[in-house]
């Protein structure tokens, strides 16, 4: 349990680092787009390939079918709080900072506020104990989750790479 607080709290850590609106440059410089280092705006959304806009949308429903387990399953309430974490931080920095919405960011934000979960995913395995639709839902958000961190974790790195002026990746 220690190892889960501690991983929790050094992701949120990161995120707050990474949050600095001092090192995020203005809005103006970017394009719309899905790309790391492209604005995740109204017009990138409108824009994605119909099979993204696919994933996606199938991405917050696996999300969001949680809600149906929050009462007796801790991993569905993690999953839901991850979920409204990242929607609720993107929407607020775009309010109350300059932190430009790029895709990178949100990458960050899904990795810090999906980690939790997916450590108690693979830690616990519930998707092999428990045959039901619980058991279903909790393998098929691992299989989500493990798919979304191929790309997050690299636009991620992109976006905390050009946040921080390192040039590592480019």
């Amino acid at each position: 349990m220690m190892r889960f607080k501690t991983l929790t709290i050094s992701v949120f850590a990161l995120a707050l680092v990474a949050a600095d609106s001092d090192a995020i440059a203005v809005s103006g410089e970017y394009v719309s787009g899905h790309g790391a280092l492209e604005l995740w705006d109204e017009a990138a959304r409108d824009n994605v390939p119909v099979w993204l806009r696919v994933w996606l949308r199938f991405l917050i429903l696996t999300f969001a079918a949680g809600l149906f387990f929050v009462r007796s399953r801790k991993e569905a309430r993690w999953a839901v709080g991850g979920l409204v974490g990242v929607i609720a931080t993107a929407t607020m920095s775009q309010a109350w900072t300059d932190i430009v919405p790029l895709s990178g960011f949100i990458a960050l934000l899904h990795i810090v506020f999906w980690s939790p979960v997916l450590y108690l995913l693979v830690t616990r395995r519930p998707f092999l104990k428990d045959r039901s639709l619980y058991g279903a839902w909790s393998g098929l958000l691992t299989v989500v989750i493990l798919f979304s961190f191929i790309f997050d974790f690299r636009d991620a790195a992109i976006y905390l790479d050009h946040v921080f002026g390192l040039g590592i990746l480019s």
